[in-house]
C-alpha cells in the first residue's frame, strides 16, 4: 500500500492536494483499509476542511486527498472522474508514474503522456521502471516475469536512457532526463548508503549492481510560467 501521502502530512509537506489513482478493484481495497483504521482515515479528516468526505466503492473525495478508481490507458474517462474531485488543471502539478507504463502498449503510454503534456501548462512528469531491457540480464528479468504470467507490454521503449527520453520529447513534453537507479544510489550521501547497506548485507554487490542498472529514474517538464522546472535535476 502506498503511503506517501501520509508520510507528506507527518513531514508537513502536503501539496495543495494530492491525487492517487489505480485500478478500481485496488481502489476498494484500499478504501476499505482507509475506513477500518484510523491511523490512515485520522490524518484525512485532519486535513480536510468544509463537509463531510465523498465516498464510495471505487473512489473517496476530501480537501487535501483523493483516490480514483480508473484505468490510465483511457485518459478521457480519468479526466472526467479528476475533473469530478476538483483537479485544478492550472496549478503547478506533479505526475508520478512507478512502474505503470511498462504494463502499457507503447501507444498506450503514449495517449497519456500526451495527455498529460496537453491537459497541464505547468508540470513535471516522473516515472521510475525498468530499462537497459535489450542486454542478457534484461532479457532473464523479461523471462522470469513471464513464467509469473506477467507481460511487461511496453518493455519495447525500455531500451535504454535515450528510448525513455525520447518517449518523452516525442509527446508533447519540452525537456526530459534520465539516469539509471545505480547513478541515483551513487549521489546518496555516503552517511545513508552506510546505514542502508548495514540494515541488510549486500553479499551479492555484482548482482545489485546490474539489478540498478535496469532501473531508471526520467523526468519531464513543461513550464509556461518560467519557474525553471527545466533546470531541476539530481
Amino acid at each position: 500500500m502506498d503511503t506517501l501521502f501520509w508520510r507528506l502530512k507527518d513531514e508537513n509537506l502536503l501539496p495543495r492536494k494530492y491525487f492517487e489513482v489505480d485500478f478500481p478493484m485496488i481502489v476498494a481495497r484500499k478504501i476499505h483499509n482507509i475506513k477500518s483504521k484510523p491511523p490512515l482515515s485520522k490524518p484525512i479528516m485532519e486535513s480536510h476542511s468544509g463537509d463531510s468526505l465523498l465516498i464510495d466503492s471505487h473512489s473517496l473525495e476530501s480537501s487535501r486527498y483523493s483516490i480514483v478508481g480508473a484505468d490510465l490507458r483511457f485518459s478521457s474517462d480519468l479526466e472526467e472522474k479528476l475533473k469530478k474531485h476538483n483537479l485544478d488543471i492550472h496549478l503547478p502539478t506533479l505526475l508520478v508514474a512507478e512502474c505503470v507504463l511498462v504494463y502499457m502498449t507503447p501507444q498506450q503510454s503514449a495517449n497519456l503522456l500526451k495527455w498529460a503534456a496537453s491537459t497541464f501548462p505547468v508540470a513535471m512528469f516522473i516515472n521510475y521502471e525498468q530499462v537497459n531491457m535489450t542486454d542478457r540480464f534484461g532479457q532473464i528479468m523479461i523471462e522470469n516475469l513471464q513464467r509469473r504470467q506477467c507481460n511487461l507490454a511496453g518493455v519495447e521503449v525500455c531500451r535504454s536512457l535515450d528510448s525513455q527520453r525520447e518517449r518523452l520529447l516525442l509527446n508533447g513534453w519540452e525537456t526530459a532526463r534520465a539516469i539509471d537507479m545505480m547513478k541515483v544510489y551513487s549521489f546518496l550521501p555516503q552517511a545513508d548508503v552506510k546505514r542502508i547497506e548495514g540494515l541488510e548485507f549486500l553479499d551479492e554487490k555484482e548482482l545489485f549492481e546490474q539489478l540498478m542498472q535496469h532501473y531508471c529514474i526520467c523526468w519531464a517538464s513543461k513550464d509556461s510560467s518560467n519557474l525553471g522546472l527545466a533546470n531541476i535535476t539530481f
